[in-house]
């Protein structure tokens, strides 16, 4: 595998440098700083396309994410920091780091779909969660929520509780992009159960790239529901055609989604 240059900075809202590394197939930083709003992460590689561990802080843990292009990681601040932990991006010392992936690490069955470093926008970084919908458009009912790692489902709002939200739209749908193609053949789905406030889902679908589609009874339960299938190579899973319990409460939601395989 061709050796990458990977580059780590942080930049403050008018684009100065407040600190910077680089190294090949590895590189650390640390930045003796109290982050202020506007400032922001920046990773960039001599080669694209490569899969890489990136810890964008110390508190929220690594990252293994596939990235085709410079990434900018916006340090959160006031509606969007009540989705994280507080013990994230806080205090003055913070250590940042970045590898590329061994092709063992690659071939290794695991979530593919895990990636606390997700955003709220358009990233050339994945995996990668976007939906047709989240409610009120507030940072704790993002559909990011549900790839950050977090299964904390028996309530609602901040951290660690954050979840995706439908808004009661009975179309809702959440998508996972991968960003090339991998192989799987499990999902598993962890429903946000505040029961009674919340309702839950009685069916799921889950669509493939490639077209294909199937669908699974699911329960009302805050335990893990795991949909198993024949093996799919596909560039995103879309989590839809949600059917709602009939149940009084209006507010199913997802906490979190799991999707295991190669690549």
């Amino acid at each position: 595998m061709v050796m990458a240059v990977l580059s780590l900075k942080v930049l403050d809202r008018d684009q100065n440098t407040i600190c910077v590394s680089s190294g090949e197939d590895f590189v650390d930083l640390v930045c003796m700083r109290t982050y202020q709003e506007g400032d922001r992460i920046e990773l960039t590689l001599s080669e694209k396309n490569r899969h890489v561990y990136l810890q964008v802080d110390d508190g929220l843990g690594a990252a293994f994410v596939y990235v085709t292009g410079d990434v900018s990681y916006d340090i959160p601040f006031g509606e969007k920091r009540i989705s994280y932990s507080p013990k994230v991006f806080s205090g003055e010392r913070h250590y940042l780091w970045a590898r590329t992936a061994e092709p063992g690490e690659i071939e290794t069955y695991r979530n593919l779909a895990l990636n606390p470093a997700d955003q709220h926008k358009d990233v050339p970084c994945y995996p990668h969660a976007t939906a047709n919908v989240e409610t009120r458009g507030e940072s704790v009912f993002a559909a990011k929520n549900a790839i950050d790692g977090v299964r904390a489902n028996l309530s609602h709002g901040q951290w660690p509780y954050q979840s995706w939200g439908i808004n009661r739209q009975a179309d809702a749908a959440m998508r996972v992009e991968f960003g090339r193609k991998v192989r799987t053949d499990k999902a598993v789905l962890y429903t946000r159960s505040d029961f009674p406030h919340d309702s839950w889902w009685v069916q799921a679908t889950l669509r493939f790239s490639d077209g294909s589609e199937q669908s699974f009874p699911l329960q009302k339960t805050a335990r893990a529901q795991v949909l198993t299938f024949p093996e799919r190579e596909t560039e995103w899973v879309e989590l839809c055609d949600l059917i709602k319990a009939d149940d009084p409460s209006p507010f199913p939601a997802l906490t979190q989604i799991e999707v295991y395989g190669r690549g």
